[in-house]
């Protein structure tokens, strides 16, 4: 399925998810206390000149600042969605790329906060006019500096997440 373009700078880059309402909880099985598995993500409202999109998904309210759960990068201009479950893979089959979360390993890391109050949980999807020159592993810093000035547009999905256990 290939995403819709928008003709000028007007359209609305929206973030989606079938398993997600923004603002909602998100469902234990994305997290360390499920199978930890990538949500499903899908997007509208493209600009026409997209090259390539950037995902980073992270929480703010992590104990020591933000954490990083998730980096994917070169997601190709044609795409529109991101299955459930992404592979925790350096390379994926369409030429994406993924980065290092906070946790030290590649792909997705779940949602899985102290006990207590719920975190917010922020997935970040960019429209780039460039594909980017960056290896597997690279972690945000890398992966922010490689695309800045080169940002088309930007959607926010959030969800909240509240451990049930320690």
């Amino acid at each position: 399925m290939t995403a819709p373009r928008e003709d000028s700078g007007s359209g609305t880059f929206r973030l989606t998810s079938s398993a997600l309402s923004d603002g909602a909880p998100i469902a234990q099985v994305f997290t360390c206390e499920g199978n930890n598995q990538s949500p499903p993500l899908a997007w509208t409202g493209v600009p026409v000149s997209t090259r390539s999109f950037t995902l980073i998904a992270d929480d703010p309210d992590a104990p020591r600042g933000t954490w990083v759960h998730w980096l994917i990068w070169n997601l190709p201009a044609d795409a529109c969605a991101l299955g459930s479950g992404v592979p925790t893979i350096p390379e994926l089959p369409s030429g994406a790329r993924q980065g290092a979360n906070d946790g030290g390993d590649l792909g997705y890391q779940g949602p899985c906060p102290p006990p207590g109050r719920p975190h917010r949980y922020f997935f970040r999807l960019f429209a780039l006019d460039i594909s980017l020159n960056l290896a597997p592993g690279a972690d945000r810093f890398a992966l922010e500096a490689a695309y800045e000035g080169h940002v088309l547009a930007r959607a926010v999905l959030m969800g909240t997440y509240q451990r049930s256990r320690s």
